[in-house]
């Protein structure tokens, strides 16, 4: 295929808009169609990416009643709205490459999996932790054997304080029956990554947390139900205020700003407080995933992992320790320091590939995901995208079995093949 490949975008919010601008950057995609139903954002989208008019839906179902569109449909929207695009578009011959998490039930992450093969399209879920050269160097070492067998790995999401508040307090992932869980939103990505660098299936699992900091009774004395109402502001380290203020003067960065307000200006975002959502206090939300949870994981073979993830930390690249028979690693989403047990230590750098935000391309993972999608659909080589449908359903499948795990007091484990 020597034509740029063409792309639809179903859902043009930020994930939408981050991976339409990754695609054409390299000039091998162009977006040929969109479909989003909020009225400016669809406006701003089609003119970023010269959407001709007949190409813009207000509800992606219309662009059924057309001839396909375009070699790749983004599907983007809010995860309880992913499973209908995704099954009728991958029928209609559409490549897909799917936001994480792939649907908010088993069953429905199955029926994609099923539309997908029964079509015979390509599907990328968006993990982009597997496609930072950080990830894809520390592979390359693990799958080397420099550090022998790995027998035990501990691996930490430091969600940061203010992106909790942005997006799992005040956002649009605060509650479960508008979404899902937050180990399902969040870090889905996580638990597909340690299967990614173990290569190993999941047997058992184990779970503790819950909902720590944000709820009614840990609202300090004093409080108003807004920031901008609130006598105690200026000593609460999660006033929107102090949280979004900065972002005005980085006018480079569109996330989390762009999904506050579209007036990137002070009376734009004081409005924004004033009436929306995220000017809302934290002890005063409905929101009720947890803030803080710990996963502990056996693989075959009694390999075994610990999975962390904290609010209460500034928002960063994750952190692992992998401990193997001939070495270990400790890596900070950035550089990766080995210890060999016959060398001693050594430092790897794969190279600077931006910060762990949404704003920053999740490290490159984002650019290097859509990357190679578009590669695999351009080419045909489908060994550039690094995990296909029943391993991203596997991956999702452990994770609701550690949910399962935390809720109950249990230990869980997997059937054969999860």
């Amino acid at each position: 295929m020597s034509d740029p490949v063409t792309i639809a975008i179903v859902g043009a919010g930020s994930r939408g808009n981050n991976y339409a601008a990754g695609a054409v950057k390299t000039g091998h995609a162009r977006i040929v169609a969109v479909a989003e139903p909020r009225p400016a954002a669809q406006k701003l989208f089609a003119e970023r990416y010269d959407v001709p008019a007949d190409a813009v839906f207000d509800d992606w179902r219309d662009m059924l009643d057309r001839p396909r569109l375009a070699d790749i449909a983004v599907v983007s929207t809010q995860d309880q709205y992913h499973v209908e695009p995704a099954v009728e578009l991958a029928r209609r011959g559409y490549h897909l490459l799917l936001e994480k998490p792939m649907a908010t039930s088993e069953a429905d992450c199955e029926r994609i999996v099923r539309a997908v093969e029964e079509a015979g399209v390509l599907l990328a879920v968006c993990h982009v932790l597997r496609y930072t050269p950080y990830s894809r160097a520390l592979k390359q070492i693990v799958d080397s054997g420099r550090i022998g067998d790995i027998v035990s790995v501990e691996h930490l999401e430091p969600v940061g304080w203010w992106h909790q508040a942005h997006s799992y307090v005040r956002g649009n992932w605060r509650r479960e029956d508008e979404s899902s869980f937050m180990l399902m939103t969040k870090s889905c990505h996580d638990l597909d990554w340690l299967a990614y660098i173990i290569g190993r299936p999941a047997e058992r699992v184990s779970s503790f947390g819950g909902l720590y900091e944000f709820r009614a009774e840990r609202k300090p004395e004093g409080a108003a139900d807004r920031c901008l109402d609130c006598a105690v502001e200026a000593t609460c380290p999660y006033s929107a205020p102090r949280i979004y203020m900065p972002f005005l003067e980085q006018p480079h960065k569109n996330w989390p700003l762009s999904v506050v307000t579209t007036d990137r200006t002070i009376d734009g975002l004081m409005n924004a407080l004033r009436e929306g959502p995220y000017g809302r206090c934290v002890y005063a939300c409905d929101n009720d995933v947890v803030d803080h949870q710990v996963v502990n994981i056996e693989y075959s073979g009694g390999v075994t992992a610990s999975f962390t993830m904290t609010a209460f930390a500034a928002y960063s690249h994750r952190k692992t320790r992998i401990f193997g028979t001939r070495g270990s690693i400790e890596g900070d989403g950035e550089t990766i320091a080995i210890h060999d047990f016959l060398t001693g230590p050594e430092i790897v750098d794969p190279g600077a590939a931006g910060g762990a935000t949404a704003a920053d391309g999740h490290g490159g993972g984002d650019q290097g995901l859509v990357d190679a999608f578009v590669e695999a659909v351009r080419t045909g080589d489908t060994g550039l995208i690094l995990t296909d449908g029943r391993e991203s359903l596997a991956s999702h499948q452990l994770v609701w079995a550690a949910e399962h795990a935390r809720r109950t007091g249990t230990v869980v484990t997997l059937a054969a093949g999860s």
